[in-house]
């Protein structure tokens, strides 16, 4: 007992470096996984809201990558609790929240709007692939003989087809219906799953740079430029590896050709795929971008014409100690430099990969700046602290604590979404679809 509270009293001090006085915050507790944890909810949610553009708002321009936006997005899903897990002294108690569901806390509520959603995305998948999931069962059923991974996904297509094998015209609207109706009800779930986390900051009226309530629109404006940029990225790297299969005839090393035996890659298909949902998306993430920095210079601006009195710390932390990771690191590559990059004429997919990498980048060091910036000073003002980043681990705190463990939870989506195309593939033609 005595090594637990001494362990919790110097939580934080190997990555905490202190300048002048910073008592009663000596440390800073909230580390590179709460970093990482809105990071990655605001991906989910952004690239849900990129699929709700085509089953909802009808883009029928993005109805290829909306497809795949979903899955990916389910595929984000587990990992969004993965990082609150690793920052926990005692993970193990993570499931209380579930169990004593209430609306008095806001992380018991995030609890029930993150299983609420769970389930919405589960639903709307199901409904958007289950004419596959029959057809598979069909098809797989009539082979004689069976590969082994074939053998593998008969019984997990019959499992979570749920018995549903009507795939007649009225079904099928049936599901298209659904499917929109969801869409409909996810997008405000969505929202409200990552607009909490800025909310949990935004109320934190102790605290001068996160009391703002501004905070959860510019949480739920980033997280959908995030969720946007990190779908063109990975459909960008994805497709090229497609086309690098088809030309070489090596289509079995990939996960959904390998599952389904799809040989009958076209080189020129799959690049006027590529160019046309990366060029289209591209268009969309201007706009959201637009929307999210206006809204961040707004905060900016708008504390300094009221100029509280918290002001005079909040703006050495703004423009002295964090100028480089604010103005040059957030705005200048992450925000400012994409958004030249995708508004120049004659935009390319390589080009617009790019500049949603610089995107990422630009929102990661916003929630930087939100969360360790608002550590970074002391609650008296008479003080600074500066956060240094584990690099090479020397004991599991360290290791979950430091880079090692913001690469494990940056990997993890994609090994889940590996596994889960070989079942549901994102990236079905149309005439695979319904």
């Amino acid at each position: 007992m005595v090594e637990q509270v001494a362990q919790m009293v110097v939580h934080g001090e190997a990555w905490t470096v202190k300048d002048l006085f910073v008592l009663p915050n000596e440390y800073v507790y909230w580390s590179i996984q709460i970093v990482m944890y809105p990071y990655m909810t605001g991906l989910v949610a952004g690239a849900f809201v990129l699929s709700s553009l085509y089953h909802v708002f009808g883009v029928e321009k993005l109805k290829e990558i909306a497809r795949y936006a979903l899955v990916f997005s389910f595929a984000l899903l587990p990992v969004a609790m993965m990082p609150l897990l690793l920052h926990l002294m005692q993970p193990l108690r993570g499931i209380h929240v579930m169990m004593t569901p209430h609306f008095t806390s806001a992380i018991s509520a995030f609890g029930i709007v993150f299983m609420t959603y769970a389930c919405i995305v589960g639903a709307e998948i199901w409904f958007v692939y289950r004419k596959f999931i029959v057809d598979s069962i069909h098809r797989l059923s009539a082979k004689p003989q069976r590969k082994g991974i074939e053998s593998l996904l008969l019984p997990i297509y019959k499992v979570i087809s749920l018995g549903a094998m009507d795939t007649s015209r009225e079904a099928i609207e049936a599901d298209h219906k659904a499917v929109k109706f969801l869409a409909g009800v996810g997008i405000p779930v969505a929202c409200f799953l990552h607009g909490y986390a800025g909310f949990i900051f935004g109320s934190v009226k102790a605290n001068a740079l996160w009391m703002t309530p501004l905070m959860p629109v510019i949480f739920i404006c980033s997280a959908v430029v995030s969720g946007i940029a990190l779908c063109i990225v990975s459909y960008y790297i994805f497709m090229e590896m497609r086309k690098w299969a088809a030309k070489r005839g090596k289509s079995w090393l990939l996960p959904d050709a390998l599952a389904h035996g799809d040989s009958a890659l076209q080189v020129e298909k799959l690049r006027s795929i590529q160019e046309h949902e990366v060029k289209m998306t591209s268009k969309y993430l201007l706009i959201f971008m637009t929307l999210a920095i206006t809204l961040e210079l707004l905060d900016i601006i708008f504390r300094g014409y009221t100029a509280v009195k918290s002001w005079d710390i909040l703006r050495d932390v703004i423009y002295e100690h964090d100028f480089v990771k604010i103005f040059i690191m957030q705005y200048g590559i992450g925000n400012f430099l994409p958004f030249l990059l995708l508004l120049v004429p004659g935009l390319t997919t390589r080009r617009a990969a790019f500049a949603s990498i610089l995107v990422l980048f630009g929102v990661l060091m916003m929630r930087w700046n939100v969360v360790i910036g608002g550590q970074a000073f002391s609650l008296t003002f008479a003080g600074f602290m500066h956060y240094h980043l584990p690099i090479i681990p020397h004991d599991f705190e360290t290791f979950k604590e430091g880079l090692m463990g913001a690469l494990m939870v940056c990997v993890t989506p994609f090994v889940i979404f590996y596994f889960l195309n070989m079942i549901l593939p994102a990236f079905m033609t149309d005439d695979e679809a319904h």
